[in-house]
């Protein structure tokens, strides 16, 4: 009995522990390595290992992981941003421009992830379930932007145009992720202006100075031949 036990003790002692970070970065292969979802949780956990109550302690389904991935790179992304010191005294336009031309080193990181997780038509991105937690956290972000907009004088105004905004912000970024899986230029180039011509285009038309920057946007979409549908 006491071999028994000892043998036991040494099992558990040097089996891995999955962590939610080692669950997310797990999945992520399996779905490259097989080109498909897990045919059920059972079957993930008997790839990697473990017990499928394992899982349950970290995830109630795929969805729930699949939301999780996504929140994930902005985290990582907002982690990146917050070991810089001069972020904090961005305004509120160029911490818009850290935070996507940072996103999107992130993604650029995963991009296979992302582009097989985001393999739908085009007006089907913005209903994707797997981004629900991705634009709660994007939301939440932008409303701490020192975003200045027109002076509305009735509050139900005002709430409507706080809304309005973090809808249009995750619009925009919809927009932009879309234009980055498209891109097909060395580093991505082209992503990186396409970003600065938005956030510069948006901030403009809250400053009630946009004819040029709408041009300018125009003239890039028109030459790019890009059309996008949400």
């Amino acid at each position: 009995m006491l071999r028994i036990f000892v043998l036991k003790f040494y099992t558990m002692a040097t089996k891995k522990i999955y962590s939610t970070t080692d669950l997310m970065s797990a999945y992520m292969d399996f779905v490259l390595t097989h080109q498909k979802n897990p045919e059920s949780v059972y079957v993930f956990t008997q790839s990697i290992k473990i017990k499928e109550t394992e899982f349950y302690q970290h995830f109630a389904s795929f969805e729930a992981l699949e939301n999780a991935i996504f929140k994930a790179f902005f985290e990582n992304a907002i982690t990146l941003l917050k070991q810089s010191d001069d972020f904090a005294q961005f305004d509120a336009k160029n911490q818009l421009l850290s935070f996507y031309f940072t996103f999107f080193e992130v993604l650029t990181q995963n991009r296979s992830y992302v582009l097989w997780a985001l393999d739908v038509p085009k007006h089907k991105l913005q209903k994707l379930k797997k981004l629900v937690s991705l634009k709660q956290s994007f939301s939440l972000f932008v409303k701490d932007l020192d975003i200045k907009k027109p002076e509305l004088f009735s509050d139900k105004l005002k709430s409507f145009q706080d809304k309005s905004l973090e809808e249009l912000t995750w619009i925009q970024l919809l927009v932009i992720l879309k234009f980055w899986m498209d891109d097909t230029s060395a580093s991505f180039e082209k992503t990186d202006v396409f970003i600065e011509k938005c956030v510069t285009t948006s901030f403009d038309l809250m400053d009630t100075t946009p004819l040029n920057s709408l041009m300018d946007l125009g003239k890039f979409l028109f030459k790019e031949k890009t059309n996008f549908s949400f």
